[in-house]
């Protein structure tokens, strides 16, 4: 047998139970043993020490050995196998007393190990090391005794199945897997039950000690780090239930269904002594909210009674009342149930302000209303509800939609979730080398890495209001992070300027300013000569920053005299927050102005033309600039 087999000793013992079937006695001798005073069973039945003896041959050779021996005239087979159990050498040795002639050789004994070697396949779940399916079924399913039950299910494989592939799975499973074994006795037992799900038997134990364990269990997970996927947040749902008497199934089952209930809020152990299923008051259960909008009471009232089962109800009688509940409670509405004609603002003015604000993208609409022409549904969805029912409705057909589009919303959320932190996980390391070379172009201009930082802060703040005021510029959340994340290298053309020039006290003269203008068409080339990245779109955007930063909406500004739209927004924006920084910060030319003077000389004019749009998201957020901006 190839290599040296390694296993528990209750591994071992069960190993050795299965081979009693076989052989007619099966016994275990450490290796230390064996090297000092060999205890082999043809030394100890002859009481002499003998120099071919099969169990010193085989831990000298860590290979199967087998001799014919007799004694007291009978005939004996006896095979010596090298394991490591616990990580110390033993011998298996295994005797056979010979009759009607039956031998075994060395292949045959290969077989007979195969075939009733536990810990090789018959047993165990290849992926994962646990025991599987099976196991329960032949070995555990009878179990009499005292012990901790426990369900165990990973929260979200199915989605790291669908994003990652199932490699990214498999490595999921493997990982939660290692800490169960990393946290349990050898004596426990660990069953892949189900594709994602576990069978925990921990024997012996109180209930006590139990709860301590399976929340430990829990806890460690939430913080065990799956190898090549970082970003993953690994969760179980656990349901633990005791086993004092009577059938093991009843008890699993018990547990299965505390599991199902910790699932609902994820990342949490449920035991008996924490909930009573059955008599639990739905009250206490944290439901999704939905927000009703409606301008009649009885329709609120039939909507609200249909649903207040299952979920957490707030309304609204009009569409200025329920657009400010979705500025209070934001994404922790999970649904609104709107009516189209309405007073003060109609179903169509609440569903404008939800794209104009982006809440679209997160809280979903479902249109309820009397109102059913082709063109009022058309409208409807083309401002993105989710759905669209018309009164009057069935009950069942009411809740059932709803649920349906809750649990898909709910899904892509988690989903976003785990993308964006592997977007994250990508963009830190960009931010960290431009953060680098820009921090570089500082120490000979003469700027510092604070400038670079407010440069990126101010960027982000502008874009997001300008993404608020219009939707003219289809700017996206990645591309925001990307204009705001290009920023830092606006001024990495000041390279091949001369120190004189960058750090010059005074007034630059007409010459000395005609030379730091060509700072543009300096960083635009570096960028240009990045060949082999010039389809990369952080590239492209760095491109029109490095280049386009001083021009001005009049087509007064350099190097190309570009007018209004011609200049890229990226452009546009970073030029607006070089401005204002330059303004509020002392340089080695200039002291620093206050804020509302800054503001003041922008909005002026006095700093050259800025697209009006622009101006007026800086408008609108003077005041968190002010606020946020010692912060950076």
């Amino acid at each position: 047998m190839d290599g040296v087999e390694k296993m528990t000793m209750k591994q071992a013992k069960e190993e050795m139970a299965c081979l009693k079937k076989v052989f007619n006695d099966v016994r275990l001798l450490e290796g230390g043993q064996i090297k000092e005073d060999c205890h082999c069973f043809q030394c100890e039945s002859e009481n002499i020490n003998y120099s071919s003896c099969t169990a010193e041959k085989a831990y000298s050779t860590k290979q199967p050995a087998i001799k014919f021996e007799f004694i007291n005239g009978e005939a004996y087979q006896i095979f010596a196998r090298y394991v490591e159990i616990d990580e110390h050498p033993y011998i298996m040795e295994m005797i056979r007393k010979l009759d009607d002639g039956m031998v075994i050789d060395v292949e045959g004994f290969e077989e007979v190990i195969k075939k009733f070697s536990l810990h090789k396949s018959m047993y165990y779940d290849p992926l994962t090391g646990a025991y599987n399916r099976r196991y329960w079924e032949d070995q555990i399913s009878h179990y009499h005794g005292t012990a901790g039950v426990a369900f165990i299910d990973i929260d979200d494989l199915k989605l790291y199945n669908d994003t990652l592939g199932h490699q990214g799975g498999d490595a999921c499973l493997q990982a939660v897997v290692r800490t169960i074994l990393q946290n349990i006795r050898k004596s426990d037992y660990l069953i892949r039950y189900g594709g994602d799900e576990f069978l925990l038997l921990l024997p012996n134990v109180s209930a006590s000690i139990f709860a301590a364990k399976l929340r430990t269990i829990q806890e460690r997970i939430s913080t065990t780090i799956v190898p090549d996927y970082e970003n993953i947040k690994l969760s179980v749902s656990i349901g633990g239930a005791m086993l004092y008497e009577g059938n093991i199934k009843d008890v699993v089952a018990h547990a299965d269904k505390l599991m199902y209930y910790a699932k609902s809020y994820k990342n949490t152990v449920t035991m008996e002594e924490d909930v009573e299923l059955e008599n639990r008051p739905q009250e206490k259960r944290v439901r999704p909210l939905v927000l009703i909008v409606d301008d009649n009471e009885m329709n609120r009232d039939i909507l609200s009674e249909m649903l207040d089962q299952d979920y957490r109800i707030i309304e609204a009688e009009d569409g200025e009342k329920a657009i400010a509940l979705l500025a209070q409670y934001g994404t922790q509405i999970s649904l609104v149930l709107l009516d189209i004609v309405m007073p003060k603002k109609d179903g169509f003015a609440v569903l404008a302000k939800m794209n104009q604000e982006h809440w679209i993208d997160d809280i979903p609409v479902m249109m309820i209303s009397s109102a059913d022409s082709i063109q009022f549904i058309r409208k409807s969805y083309e401002y993105g509800a989710s759905d669209y029912i018309s009164r009057p409705f069935d009950i069942n057909t009411v809740r059932q939609r709803v649920f349906n589009i809750i649990k898909l919303f709910t899904k892509q959320r988690r989903l976003s979730q785990i993308v964006t932190a592997q977007i994250h996980e990508k963009e830190k390391n960009n931010d960290m080398m431009i953060s680098i070379l820009s921090q570089a172009i500082g120490y000979k201009s003469g700027e510092t890495g604070v400038h670079i930082r407010h440069i990126n802060k101010l960027t982000e703040l502008l874009l997001g209001q300008l993404s608020k005021i219009t939707s003219q510029y289809k700017l996206t959340w990645n591309d925001q992070s990307l204009i705001a994340t290009a920023s830092a290298l606006h001024d990495i053309g000041k390279i091949g300027i001369d120190e004189k020039i960058l750090n010059k006290p005074g007034k630059l003269t007409k010459e000395e300013f005609e030379i730091m203008k060509t700072h543009t068409i300096i960083g635009a080339d570096i960028i240009k000569s990045l060949d082999k990245y010039q389809d990369n779109k952080l590239v492209k955007v760095s491109y029109e920053i490095c280049r386009w930063h001083h021009e001005r909406w009049d087509g007064k500004g350099y190097p190309d005299g570009l007018v209004g739209d011609a200049i890229p927004i990226s452009a546009q924006v970073v030029a607006l927050a070089d401005v204002y920084d330059a303004l509020v910060s002392k340089r080695c030319y200039k002291d620093a102005f206050t804020h509302d003077k800054a503001i003041t000389m922008i909005l002026n004019g006095e700093c050259g033309a800025f697209n009006p749009l622009i101006l007026q998201g800086l408008k609108e957020i003077q005041s968190i600039i002010r606020t946020e901006y010692q912060k950076w």
